[in-house]
C-alpha cells in the first residue's frame, strides 16, 4: 500500500492534477485523492497544494518526489539487474499516450499476455497532439516510446513507421450537445443535410476519401469543410465553438465533454492498431510476436 502511494504522488506531481494521474493510473481521482491523503497523514506532511488551477508541490514535497522519483528508478534497475542474474528474460516495453491515441486498448492486451507471460514490463510515456508535430513523433518511435495505438490508415504516418493491425474503428459523427442532432440516437446521411461536415481533407486515408467521394457525388446538400490531416484537440473545439458536425471515430467518444459522438447509417470504419519503428528493438520484437500469439488465439 505504501509503495502504490509514493507511485500516485509521484504521478500526480508529474501531471499537475488528480484526474491526469487518474487516467493515467486506470484509477478515479477520488482514489488518486484518496492515496495522497491517506500518504500525507501517514507522513505528517503536507505534500501537494490544492488550488483551482490544480496542484502544486510543497518544499516538502518537492524534496520527497525527487527522492522518490530516484529511487522506483533505482528499484527498476536492481529488478532488471537480478533478472539477468537469474537468466530470466526482461522485456520493457515503453507505451506512448495521449488525448486521441489512448493506451488502453494495448494495456487491455498486454493484461492478456501478462497472464501467461510476466516477462514484459510496460511503460506509460504520455505525449502531447498536435497536428503540426505528430509526423516527428511517429518518425522517432523506438526513441522515446515503442508503441502508440491509433488509426493506421495514415499514408504519411505509414511511411514513417510499422503497423501492426488490431481492428476497425467505425467512423462516426459529434456534434454539440445544443446541436439538433444531439438528440437523435443514430444518423441518416439525409439528417446532415444543410450542416457543415468537418472532415479530414482529401489525400491521406483511403477510407476518409471513398467516404467524401460518396457524400461529394450522392449528398451535395452537406457542406464540407476541410480539416488538416491530422486532429488535435484544436478541431474538436472548433465543431463545439462553431456549432459544426465533425467526422470523427468511436474511440474518440470522450475526447471532448461538450460534444456528442453519434453512429450513422453507414458501413464505413478505419483501421486501427500499433504503430512502431521502421528499425524495431529486440523487446518489440519479442512484444510484438506475444502479441500475434494472442491475436490469432483469440480470433
Amino acid at each position: 500500500m505504501y509503495n502504490r502511494q509514493i507511485q500516485t504522488f509521484v504521478y500526480a506531481a508529474e501531471h499537475g492534477s488528480f484526474s491526469k494521474a487518474a487516467e493515467k493510473l486506470f484509477i478515479t481521482p477520488a482514489s488518486v485523492m484518496n492515496q495522497i491523503n491517506s500518504l500525507e497523514s501517514r507522513l505528517g506532511i503536507r505534500l501537494l497544494e490544492r488550488t483551482n488551477q490544480g496542484i502544486h508541490l510543497t518544499p516538502a514535497g518537492q524534496s520527497i518526489y525527487k527522492d522518490a522519483k530516484r529511487i522506483i528508478e533505482q528499484s527498476e534497475d536492481a529488478i532488471s539487474r537480478a533478472r539477468q542474474i537469474a537468466g530470466v528474460e526482461q522485456y520493457v516495453i515503453r507505451v506512448g499516450t495521449s488525448l486521441l491515441n489512448p493506451c488502453k486498448t494495448l494495456i487491455d492486451l498486454w493484461s492478456e499476455i501478462s497472464g501467461e507471460n510476466s516477462s514484459f514490463q510496460i511503460k506509460i510515456v504520455p505525449f502531447e497532439d498536435d497536428h503540426t508535430n505528430i509526423l516527428s513523433t511517429i518518425a522517432s518511435l523506438g526513441k522515446k516510446f515503442d508503441f502508440m495505438v491509433g488509426p493506421c490508415e495514415s499514408k504519411e504516418w505509414s511511411s514513417r513507421c510499422n503497423l501492426f493491425i488490431l481492428g476497425d474503428y467505425k467512423i462516426c459523427c459529434a456534434v454539440p450537445r445544443k446541436h439538433r442532432l444531439a438528440k437523435y440516437k443514430r444518423l441518416k446521411i439525409t439528417d446532415l443535410y444543410g450542416e457543415n461536415l468537418m472532415m479530414v481533407r482529401r489525400g491521406d486515408a483511403e477510407s476518409n476519401d471513398h467516404l467524401r467521394d460518396m457524400l461529394e457525388g450522392n449528398h451535395p446538400q452537406i457542406h464540407i469543410v476541410d480539416t488538416p490531416f491530422f486532429y488535435d484537440a484544436d478541431v474538436f473545439n472548433t465543431c463545439e465553438h462553431t456549432g459544426s458536425v465533425l467526422l470523427t471515430l468511436e474511440a474518440w467518444e470522450e475526447i471532448h465533454p461538450s460534444l456528442v459522438t453519434l453512429p450513422v447509417e453507414w458501413d464505413y470504419t478505419a483501421p486501427y492498431g500499433l504503430l512502431y519503428s521502421k528499425k524495431p528493438s529486440r523487446d518489440v520484437l519479442a512484444f510484438l510476436e506475444a502479441v500475434r500469439q494472442t491475436v490469432s488465439f483469440s480470433n
